[in-house]
């Protein structure tokens, strides 16, 4: 009986040490496994951002279409109402690309046509204006001979540069270009040479210990300690590039979303205008976004580097 009650106990002890957890060494501290996220929770912050930033705009346009469905249903009201737009410019609204000939295309390409005016032209700007920024921040004499004569052009109005641009080029394209570029350089050069001016000293006594030529100095150091600045000029001038071309297009002529305001407000078309305003405000809104977010993308890169 007893050698029997013996194995029995041991094999009990055997049972209970193979189902055992083993103990952590000494010193040792076991942490728990991380529990898991249900999907809900992990969509929670996502979701209150996205009401956050979309709701209220949302409920401001609302409120904006009712105070104008209200304000213009009189008859003796000159503006068309919001339900009368979408009944005149329903196929501006729904379909932006539809072509049926030359001159009756929808407005998504008459967008298109010119954006790329715009990006010919604020590209052209973008480089000469951080050039010329660069110049002015980096040597005094440039900056006292050029900083007056930039103060003095940046405030003469874009239009004011369309007949001379006419007289120079002899074509309305090239004319609508250099209007965009001459209107845009100007907030690029002067946030340019700010932000070379702000250079820190150590800097450059860094690349005096590396004997840096100019133009690894320019490369490695004037434009990243200058990035924000420079991208606040380029956010600037992106906003006047796309000004400039709607009021050019106005006089110039072409299939551009400037020369259609102008032929629909000499056709009595102000539902085709208002649709067309709203879709300059959208797409001057996408510009400026687009440039702040590589602004963001290349300034936390030079941070980090």
């Amino acid at each position: 009986m007893g050698r029997a009650v013996l194995k029995d106990v041991s094999a009990g002890a055997k049972v209970v040490a193979l189902t055992a957890k083993p103990e952590a060494p000494p010193g040792v501290v076991s942490l728990p496994a991380p529990a898991s996220k249900p999907l809900s929770a992990r969509l929670a912050p996502w979701l209150t951002s996205l009401l956050v930033n979309i709701v209220p705009p949302m409920i401001t346009v609302a409120l904006i279409l009712l105070f104008w469905q209200l304000a213009a249903h009189g008859p003796q009201s000159s503006l068309p109402t919001p339900t009368k737009i979408w009944a005149e410019a329903k196929d501006l609204i729904v379909e932006p690309f539809f072509w049926n000939g030359s001159q009756d295309i929808g407005l998504g390409w008459r967008i298109l046509v010119s954006l790329q005016r715009v990006a010919i032209g604020f590209s052209l700007a973008a480089i000469v204006g951080v050039l010329l920024g660069a110049l002015v921040g980096q040597s005094v004499w440039a900056m006292r001979g050029l900083d007056p004569v930039f103060q003095v052009l940046r405030t003469v109005p874009p239009l004011a540069w369309l007949p001379l641009s006419l007289a120079a080029f002899r074509d309305s394209q090239p004319s609508a270009i250099f209007v965009i570029f001459i209107t845009a350089i100007w907030p690029v050069i002067i946030n340019t040479a700010v932000g070379i001016r702000n250079i820190p000293q150590d800097y450059r006594n860094v690349a005096q210990v590396l004997r840096l030529n100019q133009v690894e100095f320019f490369f490695k150091i004037m434009v990243p300690s200058a990035a924000p600045y420079i991208f606040t000029g380029l956010r600037i001038g992106v906003g006047l590039s796309w000004l400039a071309i709607v009021a050019a297009e106005m006089l110039t002529g072409g299939v551009g979303i400037g020369f259609f305001i102008w032929d629909a407000w000499n056709s009595s078309r102000l539902s085709d205008i208002i649709v067309a305003l709203v879709y300059i405000g959208v797409v001057g809104f996408v510009l400026d976004r687009l440039v702040a977010l590589i602004g963001t993308i290349v300034t936390r890169g030079t941070l980090t580097n």
